[in-house]
């Protein structure tokens, strides 16, 4: 199977092309500077700047974008539609590294989590800009797309635990009432759903387990 992981050389996607080539996938990297991935595949291309062309033979492609700056936030969803534009008419499938923001809180899926009253302010941006950019695949039934939000608390440094809980579009805890995870376990879990093949034109999530 062959991979393209674009902003490879952020967190998250240093680590999906890390575990992707762990499992002997064919993985190439795709970022706009220098290469920082263990992919020796590569592709020195701004996001903005990829052509039907640089796309056409993969299986997969992971938008691993992510900007945190308010002035800037509008990109995810720019990139997400770009990418989409791309991928249109496709069996290619775009893998979406998500946010937690826009988890459901109800079955009936009418509130999501940065509507609460006590959703942290210096985080409802971003969660915003997340959401947006999830309702706007939403729309999309030209591409094989799947929105993956990681855990409430999604962080960089959490030791690995090899092991996760899949959950769906509402917000889910473990059995010590946490939504965590490393972005190790995150790259783990898109790589099995990867490997897998599950889900298609829907949102998930993965949660420490």
């Amino acid at each position: 199977m062959k991979i393209a992981v674009v902003a490879a050389n952020g967190g998250a996607g240093k680590l999906i092309v890390k575990e992707a080539l762990r499992r002997g996938f064919d993985v190439t990297a795709i970022a706009r500077g220098d290469n920082k991935t263990d992919a020796k595949n590569f592709l020195r291309k701004d996001l903005f700047e990829l052509t039907k062309e640089d796309l056409v033979g993969f299986d997969v492609v992971v938008d691993a974008f992510g900007v945190f700056k308010d002035e800037l936030l509008d990109l995810h969803s720019k990139a997400t539609a770009y990418l989409s534009d791309l991928l249109a008419g496709t069996d290619i499938r775009l893998l979406i590294v998500g946010g937690a923001g826009s988890l459901y809180l109800d079955d009936k899926l009418t509130t999501q989590l940065l509507e609460k009253e006590d959703f942290p302010a210096e985080f409802y941006p971003l969660a915003k800009a997340k959401s947006d950019e999830l309702a706007l695949l939403r729309k999309r039934d030209d591409v094989n797309w799947l929105y993956i939000s990681p855990a409430a608390d999604f962080e960089l440094d959490y030791l690995s635990k090899g092991e996760y809980i899949q959950a769906g579009e509402v917000y889910t805890t473990n059995s010590a009432g946490e939504s965590k995870i490393s972005y190790a376990d995150y790259a783990l879990a898109l790589v099995d759903e990867i490997a897998a093949k599950k889900f298609n034109k829907t949102r998930i999530h993965f949660i420490e387990k």
